[in-house]
């Protein structure tokens, strides 16, 4: 009887396993296991609702938080008097939440800045017109805070309307494509200060504050487009790379009565970017962030807009370099700030009074607080997230600023993303974990759950009905002996008895991390399939474990994390289950860098690797991001050395494939250019893939798909 019950149920295993369904490499790439969030909302001032477009783009619709119930269609082009289009691609609130901005026909310049054909709708009279005869489109529309005016870009200078007069005039007038920039940033402002404006409106509406860039010194970078022409297109734009000459940035302030323009008396000399300009919430003082080119001092001015004297009310200097991404995270309250700073080894919060004056640490802990996500200023409640249990995972938290008690808002373990309405009274979490994807919720300001908007039910189900390999999270050594967060995949049929080929994929950039118990079904799940174990591991220099894990790299990025991934590989290689003559490596960008970096100092370790879009010296990257990390080629000549993948051309080991697209405006494709000179300079063998007009994403068409099966077919091939 006991033997007919073991066939039965081995037989409803064998049924359950043939109704499964096998992992397919191209419904990974065409967004099958892709999970679904919910589209972007914009809180009221009040924060009691928010605004949402509807899936096709033609209402504008306000929400009550509490309950989820539609109040008002604020706008719909059906209805709206002169409405002469069907659809908008995005649209913008004004502050006393009387005025829309819809724009159309959208057309990126970079990676976030846009242009667009912008359309101004008076709520109260149901009227559409368009915000300017320009033939040309707009860009970084800014509102004041009354809602009464506009700021926009066009062509490199500032224009202002104003609603109630139905009236537009030129702020500035010396704007010229590649010299002067007014209100918008230059390339590497957005990519590294990851912003396309710098422009604010004073608290009482007077004063438009924003930053002027002088671009004309700075050296101009060309690549070809090929796009199936006879002859192929120039594309130029200015690109600082290490050592060069930065945009020239003055601080402006515009008095709209009065018409004139006047620069910030900031200090002459030891400041070179401004990164962040603000007024403050409850009076006309301008805040005004600098850092020195080594980006190793920081300096908050408060600025008299009248006098236009900038006293420094907050310094910090670092020993390394001030993580310009904390300056994002300054919020201003009345009469004081709140600032995240890595001073006592971790990212923690700090409250200051406008004068500069330390008025308590509000966090504290071996943890970073991973972002400032909202303030209440009356009941004195601010919200953050932390890696507080793990640097895998991120939980939601509040703590009142006045009692100091931290209190988890977030209810499970794994990633938990949040975006808060106004003063922090309702937030949309984003949870999920390695085996479960995102579930999205409303909450109250307690945590308390309202309601879901997206439980991802049907990608649930999709992934119980294919086989899929799941990630083990284990530590293995640094090269210094430090344990270092990891995973392994193993195929879902897996044998301990076999050796098995590894692949190890990493990116390993500064504060970066891989390795984190979040949802995400990738190539790398297909390639596990295929019979490979596949590993990940976050090497020094990598995020969420500290000021000195994440910047002992300085001033000598490349090395340490290459001398990691050495050191993983040869740890992993002893596994009873993984072949060491068997072991490859793969990355894209710095990830990619360090696979020409480990197969050059590795003394082979890795019998195969792929290197997607590589910096292969750091001197032909951009000024911003390199120097931050290395100061410039002139002061760090040796580290600029040591840390390029060239230097090691003549000890590479292994076989390897290169790839880039011809058309990578942030990691240029010289840079693979050179190292192929340096490897025909060393006499090595090489294999080099090119993706004809694809930026630094390889993404368009079917590129993905086609990338992974070279890639895997490489494998196979060398493994």
């Amino acid at each position: 009887m006991k033997q007919i019950k073991l066939i039965a149920f081995s037989l409803l295993l064998l049924g359950q396993a043939m109704q499964a369904q096998q992992l397919q490499l191209k419904d990974i790439t065409s967004g099958k296991f892709s999970q679904k969030g919910v589209d972007d909302i914009v809180s009221s001032p009040d924060g009691e609702y928010f605004y949402k477009s509807d899936p096709g783009n033609t209402l504008v619709v306000k929400y009550a938080f509490k309950t989820g119930i539609p109040v008002d269609t604020v706008f719909n082009v059906k209805r709206a008097r002169e409405c002469n289009f069907d659809s908008f691609d995005g649209f913008v609130m004004s502050p006393d939440e009387k005025r829309l901005l819809v724009y159309r026909n959208t057309e990126y310049v970079y990676r976030r800045s846009y242009k667009a054909d912008y359309y101004y709708y008076d709520i109260r009279r149901n009227l559409v017109s368009k915000l300017t005869d320009k033939k040309e489109k707009q860009s970084v529309p800014v509102f004041s805070k009354d809602g009464r005016m506009l700021a926009y870009v066009c062509n490199n200078n500032i224009w202002l309307v104003k609603f109630d007069f139905g009236t537009e005039s030129q702020v500035t007038k010396d704007g010229v494509a590649g010299k002067i920039i007014n209100g918008a940033t230059d390339w590497v402002y957005e990519e590294e200060f990851e912003t396309t404006h710098i422009m604010d409106f004073s608290s009482d509406n007077t004063l438009l504050a924003f930053v002027r860039f002088d671009e004309s010194e700075v050296p101009e970078f060309s690549f070809q487009k090929y796009q199936g022409n006879l002859y192929p297109t120039l594309e130029s734009f200015k690109y600082p790379k290490a050592g060069e000459a930065n945009s020239k940035v003055s601080c402006q302030i515009f008095d709209i009565e009065a018409k004139t323009t006047k620069p910030v008396n900031l200090p002459s000399s030891g400041w070179e970017y401004i990164p962040m300009i603000q007024f403050l919430p409850d009076q006309p003082t301008l805040a005004v962030m600098t850092l020195n080119r080594e980006q190793n001092i920081f300096d908050m001015y408060m600025v008299n807009p009248r006098s236009l004297v900038a006293k420094s009310v907050l310094q910090e200097r670092n020993r390394y370099f001030v993580d310009s991404q904390l300056l994002k995270l300054i919020r201003f309250i009345p009469g004081q700030f709140l600032y995240v700073s890595e001073k006592d080894g971790y990212n923690q919060i700090y409250l200051y009074n406008n004068a500069g004056v330390l008025d308590k640490q509000l966090t504290t802990g071996k943890f970073d607080v991973t972002d400032l996500l909202a303030v209440d200023p009356t009941t004195k409640t601010i919200y953050y997230q932390a890696a507080g249990e793990s640097p895998l995972r991120r939980e939601i938290y509040k703590l009142n600023m006045v009692k100091g008690v931290p209190e988890k808002l977030s209810s499970q373990a794994g990633t938990n993303r949040a975006t808060f309405a106004e003063n922090g009274k309702y937030f949309v979490n984003f949870w999920n974990n390695t085996n479960t994807p995102s579930v999205v919720t409303v909450n109250d300001a307690n945590g308390k759950q309202l309601r879901v908007l997206e439980d991802n039910k049907d990608l649930q189900e999709t992934l119980k009905s294919t086989i899929i390999p799941t990630k083990e999270f284990t530590t293995v050594k640094a090269a210094d002996g430090t344990a270092l967060n990891a995973w392994i995949m193993k195929p879902t049929n897996f044998n301990p008895s076999k050796k098995y080929p590894l692949v190890m994929v990493q990116y390993s950039g500064p504060n970066s991390q891989q390795v984190l118990d979040s949802y995400g079904i990738d190539w790398v799940h297909y390639l596990a399939e295929q019979g490979y174990i596949v590993a990940c591991v976050d090497g020094r220099g990598t995020g969420a474990r500290g000021e000195e894990f994440r910047k002992q790299t300085y001033k000598k990025l490349g090395v340490l994390e290459s001398d990691d991934q050495i050191a993983a590989a040869h740890e992993l290689g002893k596994l009873s289950y993984i072949d060491p003559s068997r072991i490859a490596i793969w990355g894209w960008s710095f990830g990619g860098q360090m696979v020409l970096m480990t197969m050059g100092r590795g003394n082979g370790v890795f019998k195969a690797g792929v290197s997607i879009a590589p910096v292969t010296n750091w001197r032909f990257y951009d000024t911003v991001y390199t120097e931050r990390f290395m100061t410039t080629p002139q002061q760090n000549e040796a580290g600029y050395r040591e840390g390029s993948p060239i230097t090691y051309a003549d000890t590479f080991q292994g076989k390897l494939l290169l790839i880039h697209g011809t058309a990578d405006d942030n990691v240029h494709f010289q840079n693979t250019l050179e190292y192929v000179r340096a490897l025909i300079n060393a006499g090595k063998q090489f294999e080099m893939f090119v993706f004809p007009d694809k930026d630094h994403s390889i993404r368009g068409g079917d590129s993905r798909r086609y990338l992974y099966e070279k890639i895997i077919q490489f494998y196979n091939d060398n493994l």
